[in-house]
């Protein structure tokens, strides 16, 4: 359960990150990005997202056979992450714009419940 989650998440948020949302980024942080990408602390965050997304959403959906179940906690999980996160640069840094705020809380909440989804699926096929 918690391989295919972790391939679907981190296809979908790379996609996200690299392709889709990385104009915007570089745009409104560009000037916070580190000059070399640190990824320990990345697959440290990948590897503790999936495991809450599993313990949280995944599991309790695959034992309740309720695929609704796990979308709802998906994405309240994704939404409570992602805020953590937002909310906390929001009252911290200097000029965080509102804007990624806003748009992150979105991603996390999506990119929460589309993970629960196919990870819920694809262990059901497994």
């Amino acid at each position: 359960m918690f391989i295919l989650t972790f391939i679907v998440f981190f296809v979908i948020d790379l996609l996200w990150l690299g392709i889709f949302a990385k104009k915007m980024y570089d745009k409104y942080l560009g000037y916070l990005f580190a000059d070399k990408f640190n990824f320990t602390a990345a697959i440290i965050f990948y590897v503790l997202f999936i495991i809450g997304l599993v313990y949280f959403a995944i599991a309790p959906a695959v034992a309740a056979n309720s695929l609704g179940k796990g979308m709802l906690n998906g994405a309240i999980y994704g939404f409570m992450c992602y805020a953590t996160y937002d909310l906390t640069n929001l009252a911290t840094i200097k000029d965080w714009p509102v804007k990624i705020t806003i748009i992150d809380l979105i991603w996390g909440t999506s990119v929460g419940t589309v993970s629960t989804i196919l990870g819920y699926l694809l262990f059901s096929l497994f």
